[in-house]
């Protein structure tokens, strides 16, 4: 009986197992965007050029997927070598002492429409957010299953202690508080 309840234990984990399906960021067809208003009359954009994304799914949907995400604040690119210095700076990131942006939560399915849900951790704070996202579905390419997202949202920069703010002559900030991410992904399934 011992062993009976052992093989139908082990049946069952290894049925559970098989049910998930990991999948992994594809660097090469992603896009980890930002913009935020500059100067007041413009916007500035910048991409997070190293980062790791894992996505694991219990479901052909992706609802209720676990989604752990890390990007290398060092690896800021707003095309201006003089800016992203000062991006990596004290003054805003401090990538010597914060060296990563973290997102760990679940894709959840609402009706037709996807959110993101889970901890934005930015400069060691950790806020609970919530994005938009649109699923782009899934293709078998023959070498190998994708599967692609857009995920948008705001988050406000003073939350998380980014919190420089010279202002112009009017009173006005040169860099505002809410930073838009713009977020195109492509995963491929693990095998």
């Amino acid at each position: 009986m011992k062993k009976l309840l052992y093989l139908c234990t082990a049946l069952l984990v290894a049925a559970a197992v098989q049910a998930q399906t990991t999948w992994t960021i594809d660097k090469v067809h992603s896009k980890i965007g930002f913009s935020v208003s500059h100067m007041v009359v413009s916007e500035t954009e910048g991409v997070f050029k190293d980062y790791t994304a894992t996505v694991v799914s219990k479901s052909d949907d992706f609802n209720g997927a676990e989604v752990t995400f890390a990007a290398k604040v060092a690896s800021i690119d707003t095309d201006n070598e003089r800016r992203d210095n000062h991006l990596r700076s004290p003054d805003f990131f401090d990538a010597e002492k914060y060296p990563e942006i973290t997102f760990k939560g679940t894709l959840v399915k609402e009706g037709a429409k996807y959110k993101l849900k889970g901890d934005f951790t930015m400069k060691g704070v950790t806020k609970k957010v919530e994005f938009d996202v649109v699923y782009g579905g899934t293709i078998n390419t023959g070498r190998g299953v994708k599967a692609g997202f857009k995920v948008n949202g705001v988050i406000n920069r003073q939350d998380y202690g980014v919190s420089w703010a010279n202002k112009l002559a009017g009173g006005e900030m040169v860099v505002g508080d809410e930073v838009t991410l713009n977020i195109k992904v492509e995963l491929d399934k693990r095998a």
